[in-house]
């Protein structure tokens, strides 16, 4: 159900090739740098970065290494179709995990299901409420049932549980990459973290899932230390009605990712906001399913077969970032980020295709929902974040300067 800018078309993965091609040329043209991907779904992106690149920027290819982390065996399969080419060639290689193995960490989700003596199960989604409160949720619209007290998790279904809350991430760990450590390393992360799970908060306390009889139910639990501070941290005081994300699995993975980067840069692109964006008329919070690529209006129905995700908190992100020694060097819309990098050529990476009129248009509707607040220009957010890098480098990069005139 997932649609992303590289579905749109090549010239995303075209503009950050250009982008990445400049990070290379500003560290002083490196003879190996690695692209390391999180989530790469289909592998649209990495194509069109690698084919541009060995077209465009045939020196940078030379010193390219693309890695892919993807743990889905069917997307892994779908990877090695789609970038055939330079997995043969070795330019391409496929992670399943950001750690090696046998490394402790953060790493992947905890599963849960109910079984045939106890059919109730603690699932991710959470809010806080009073203790001993349940609400029931049925599956479908207008449906009802009974609310019955949640039994506690056990393993092996499809649902991802809560995470266990005394998992902590290692600081100053590798990263499993193909390159060596003291390489320089580009981290990309294009609709990756707002696939993690959160916890969902209200004044009253944790919201937890329960199933019984079939039927989805909320129910309330206190919240951790982890979670408590991370409200207060942030001086987030969600008022009575009022729902709001705390995305613990989004700071351990940044944290993870920061404390281990040696020398590079990350760039996150998501949908999602600042703090005080984030809090502004969203009293429900974000939580969002879709199916069938439209947005579903229950979270709990059709498990398994809808996406549910939640709006990225830019600034959780960006702290975890800073407090594990990198530094943030620009928040910014995907229009700002993706103008600064095309205004360069005049967005010839779109059109050097095009041999007709007709495609001309097309081709720039395409690239109108990119860049525009009518498509995605406005509700994706990018935050660029690097380490080991100069300062007066960084800060002159193409996707960073269009902000700064306007």
């Amino acid at each position: 159900d997932f649609y992303t800018s590289s579905d749109v078309h090549a010239v995303f993965g075209r503009l950050l090739a250009r982008q990445f091609e400049e990070i290379w040329r500003a560290l002083g043209s490196p003879e190996q740098i690695e692209v390391l991907e999180l989530g790469p779904g289909r592998g649209l992106f990495a194509r069109d970065v690698l084919d541009w690149s060995e077209k465009k920027f045939p020196e940078f290819f030379r010193a390219l290494q693309y890695s892919l982390v993807e743990r889905s065996a069917a997307l892994r399969e779908r990877l090695r179709s789609t970038l055939s080419k330079h997995f043969e060639s070795g330019k391409a290689s496929l992670l399943q995990r950001l750690k090696p193995p046998g490394c402790p960490g953060l790493i992947g989700t905890a599963k849960a299901v109910p079984s045939h003596d106890d059919p109730t199960v603690q699932i991710r989604l959470s809010e806080r409420s009073g203790k001993g409160t349940t609400s029931i949720l049925p599956q479908r619209i207008g449906e009802g049932t009974t609310p019955a007290v949640p039994q506690p998790i056990r393993e092996g279904t499809t649902l991802e549980a809560c995470p266990e809350r005394s998992r902590r991430v290692p600081q100053g760990s590798d990263l499993q990459r193909a390159l060596a450590p003291d390489a320089p390393i580009i981290i990309f992360a294009n609709e990756f973290f707002d696939a993690l799970p959160v916890e969902v908060f209200s004044p009253q306390g944790e919201l937890r899932v329960a199933m019984h009889d079939d039927r989805f139910l909320e129910t309330w639990a206190a919240a951790s230390s982890q979670e408590l501070e991370f409200l207060d941290r942030h001086s987030v005081h969600p008022e009575n009605g009022e729902r709001v994300e705390v995305p613990l699995r989004a700071q351990s993975y940044m944290s993870e990712i920061a404390a281990a980067l040696k020398c590079g840069i990350i760039i996150v692109i998501d949908y999602g906001f600042a703090r005080e964006e984030q809090l502004t008329g969203r009293h429900r919070g974000t939580v969002t399913a879709f199916r069938q690529h439209s947005v579903s209006a229950n979270p709990y129905e059709a498990p398994g077969e809808q996406d549910i995700t939640a709006h990225v908190n830019f600034t959780a992100l960006a702290a975890a970032a800073e407090q594990n020694g990198m530094q943030v060097q620009a928040l910014l819309t995907q229009s700002q980020f993706l103008m600064g990098i095309g205004e360069q050529n005049q967005f010839a990476d779109a059109f050097e295709d095009c041999r007709l009129a007709q495609e001309r248009a097309k081709v720039a509707l395409q690239l109108k929902h990119l860049v525009t607040p009518a498509g995605m220009g406005e509700s994706f957010h990018v935050l660029v974040a690097t380490k080991g890098i100069d300062a007066d480098r960084s800060s002159t990069l193409l996707g960073l300067n269009f902000s700064k005139k306007c």
